[in-house]
């Protein structure tokens, strides 16, 4: 991963220990951190619209002082930022992301356009809304894969990971993606729930052609071809990881749509909801 860009979505009330495990993970492997520190503007009541020429703009005093809290905060947490950059001795840079709620996902996409690698903080989950905006927009409208639960900074560099392999294009999305990180571990277990073992389907031997591509870029590879027994996937590779040691799960997400995953659930709730396990995400 040394001269990758690495980008870190945080919240005004991220500890600076958390900060400072991502930073060391950072400098020891030569790469570039890209600071975001996402708040929330206040949304502007509805009264205060105007219809000119028949009415004005009233901008409320209240929603200008909680702006101009939030705005401070802001700012102080950058100073703060700044500080641990230089202590570590990290290559990086810091933005701020402070706009409505419906606006959030696009600016914290915009930012990750050009790094190849996303975290969003554990702090985030802390306001499951801005959790989620922040969640997808790296996920729907940028090219970046994120990890979720990066705790220690462990997943920047995994001993052991386990990818949970289906023939999907949000699963090939997320090997690709995670490939710098794949390549550096020191073991990949390829997990297939159910297969089915078809030319169409999973192939007549599930996991072995992904395997056989990651063994060509120096992986050391496992293949395990495993049943449900009518379990929910989400938790089958929970209970895998765990069994296996993995540091780090590398999976597809929202191979169904997001409104099918909030109403029925699914794999990819099941993991982005557990505070556990690391998780890779690419859709």
């Amino acid at each position: 991963m040394e001269n990758s860009t690495i980008l870190f979505a945080i919240s005004k009330e991220c500890p600076d220990a958390d900060l400072s495990r991502i930073l060391e993970a950072a400098r020891v492997q030569s790469v570039h951190v890209a600071v975001l520190i996402v708040g929330e503007m206040p949304q502007i009541p509805i009264y205060s619209y105007g219809a000119p020429p028949y009415g004005t703009t009233v901008i409320p005093e209240d929603w200008q002082n909680e702006a101009r809290t939030e705005q401070d905060a802001l700012n102080a947490k950058t100073d703060a930022v700044e500080a641990l950059l230089k202590r570590h001795d990290v290559s990086g840079d810091i933005t701020i992301v402070c706009s409505e709620p419906s606006l959030t996902a696009s600016s914290v996409a915009r930012r990750a356009m050009l790094c190849d690698l996303a975290i969003a903080s554990d702090d985030l989950r802390k306001k499951d809304d801005l959790y989620r905006q922040v969640v997808h927009g790296i996920l729907f409208q940028s090219p970046t894969g994120v990890i979720l639960n990066s705790g220690a900074g462990a997943a920047l560099a995994p001993k052991h990971v386990l990818v949970a392999w289906n023939a999907s294009l949000q699963c090939a999305r997320a090997v690709h993606q995670s490939l710098a990180i794949l390549r550096q571990s020191d073991a990949v277990t390829v997990a297939v729930f159910d297969p089915e073992m078809s030319e169409f389907q999973d192939g007549e031997n599930p996991g072995s052609d992904v395997a056989k591509w990651l063994t060509h870029h120096g992986c050391n590879v496992t293949v395990q071809q495993l049943p449900s027994g009518g379990r929910e996937i989400g938790d089958c590779i929970l209970e895998q990881s765990r069994q296996t040691g993995a540091d780090l799960i590398v999976m597809g997400g929202y191979g169904h749509s997001r409104l099918r995953e909030g109403i029925f659930g699914g794999t990819t709730r099941t993991l982005v909801q557990q505070t556990e396990q690391p998780v890779f995400l690419a859709h």
